[in-house]
């Protein structure tokens, strides 16, 4: 099947025609001032019709718009949300309080009864969101105000888990028969899902019953922007009030005031495929491995906004390196005589194709053959996932589930991981892994992910490249937007436009 070529220029027309739409000089005006409506710019469209299920979560969560049990504090503690506290029970079981007088946007309100059906959805939902990889679950009521949570197996963070945006509890009304989610009027924030525009905006509005803080701001006018240099724009000209993920390439363009570098527990890592094609050869993993030069894309690529990286878990996680110790018994690396390897990233994040093009030259200068395939995300996924490429480049979280590692090396690096795109499956790997999520939080817990990370290490499947930060713009009279380092939370109820006059 042919694919359709877009030109360059084209893309930035579109983006700008995107952009046009959804930030006019209407939104400038006095009365909008008065409103105190907060325009975003955020980096991908919905991928899933917004089902807390997905990665979507993930927006309604920045959104402030859907809730969970619990919250993650700094240091990745839990801390009380829609739970007000709880206890283990049982090696299996946790019993959760609910908040009292809480009401969901469309008027019903929290209860044993919903909390047991938000999670039980969850747990059988095909395929099962990312945090209840390798988890059973299930959840029953305990009165009105209390549901008993059981797992298969103790799961000594439970209630970290319980925090992801995935597990997020909607009213009744959110779930349909046929499995769909819509969260429009049915999340209990501070502020309430009215619209959603396909793929190119969303808006919400403050909700008055809300159990907290009301929100200062009136509302949110969403735009889903994936061109970066459209964001970088809407920061520049004042068409948007905060952008998401500003590329670094447009960073020196921007008022410096403006933007805020976030240290990320995220990693751009190359992914090879150990089930099929040349990467098979473990000797030709490692080939790759010693070609790559870090800091060459730190400093061409990521103008020195990036960290070279030692392991997979980066400077966010401050005690990774102090725990870190190097593989025993590398690999030695072969000698490459032309094999060809077909590398893969996706154009949302705007540094990834010129990652791709410095590692394409590298790995070329290295002997080998390189083939690039660039598209969206959302028409590569799928492929990445099927082992289709030998290589592919991606950007990813590390701890944006459950603030714990764990659930991150499972999904990726496990035999039955869901986003296994190097398709590695190791039994000493998934034997690490199982004993990591069976110990506390604590540094014994800690000890044990790092013991993980250097098997996994070790099979030359995923060659962490660098980590990243996020440059997140936010408008002069902006106040209180949240850098969250977990990307889940990005305008809460104290965020603001505060008046120029004032």
């Amino acid at each position: 099947m042919s694919l359709l070529r877009v030109s360059p220029l084209a893309g930035l027309l579109s983006a700008a025609l995107l952009l046009t739409g959804c930030f006019n000089e209407a939104d400038k005006t006095p009365q909008q001032s008065v409103d105190q409506r907060l325009r975003l710019a955020m980096l991908q469209p919905p991928r899933s019709g917004l089902t807390p299920l997905s990665d979507d979560a993930f927006k309604l969560s920045r959104w402030s718009t859907a809730e969970t049990l619990v919250v993650l504090d700094k240091m990745g503690e839990a801390k009380p949300a829609l739970a007000t506290n709880w206890q283990q029970t049982g090696d299996n079981r946790w019993r959760f309080e609910l908040r009292p007088e809480v009401k969901f946007h469309d008027g019903s309100a929290l209860d044993a009864a919903t909390v047991v059906n938000a999670l039980t959805v969850a747990a059988q939902a095909a395929p099962k969101p990312r945090i209840l990889d390798g988890v059973q679950l299930t959840a029953e009521a305990d009165g009105q105000l209390a549901v008993i949570v059981t797992t298969a197996q103790p799961d000594p963070l439970l209630p970290q888990r319980l925090s992801s945006p995935q597990l997020a509890i909607l009213s009744k009304k959110a779930y349909s028969a046929d499995g769909t989610v819509n969260p429009r009027h049915t999340g209990s924030g501070p502020f309430e899902l009215v619209q959603v525009n396909g793929t190119s905006s969303a808006r919400l509005e403050r909700f008055a019953g809300y159990w907290g803080k009301q929100a200062k701001a009136s509302g949110i006018d969403v735009s889903f922007v994936p061109d970066g240099t459209a964001r970088g724009a809407a920061l520049r000209t004042g068409s948007a009030d905060i952008v998401e993920a500003i590329p670094v390439s447009q960073a020196p363009l921007l008022d410096q005031r403006l933007i805020h570098e976030v240290p990320m527990p995220r990693t751009n890592t190359l992914y090879l495929n150990t089930k099929s094609g040349v990467m098979q050869d473990a000797a030709l993993r490692a080939a790759v491995r010693d070609a790559i030069n870090r800091q060459q894309l730190v400093d061409n690529v990521y103008e020195k906004r990036a960290d070279v990286a030692q392991g997979l878990l980066g400077p966010a996680l401050p005690w990774a390196a102090e725990l870190r110790q190097p593989v025993s018994d590398p690999v030695t690396a072969a000698k490459p005589a032309g094999e060809t390897i077909t590398l893969a990233t996706f154009s949302d994040r705007a540094e990834l194709p010129e990652v791709a093009v410095y590692l394409a030259q590298q790995l070329t200068a290295a002997g080998f053959t390189v083939n690039q395939v660039v598209r969206e995300y959302s028409q590569i996924e799928s492929d990445a996932l099927a082992g289709k490429f030998d290589a592919f480049i991606l950007s990813r979280a590390t701890v944006l589930d459950s603030g714990d590692p764990v659930a991150y090396m499972y999904s990726d690096f496990a035999c039955k991981g869901s986003f296994n795109i190097a398709q590695l499956c190791r039994p000493e790997i998934d034997q690490a892994l199982q004993k990591a999520a069976a110990i506390p939080a604590g540094n014994a817990r800690r000890e044990a992910i790092m013991r993980a990370e250097n098997l996994i290490l070790s099979t030359d499947a995923a060659i962490p490249i660098l980590h990243e930060r996020v440059i997140q713009g936010e408008a002069a009279d902006i106040r209180d937007a949240v850098r969250d380092p977990r990307e889940r939370t990005l305008i809460n109820a104290a965020t603001q436009r505060v008046s120029q006059a004032g």
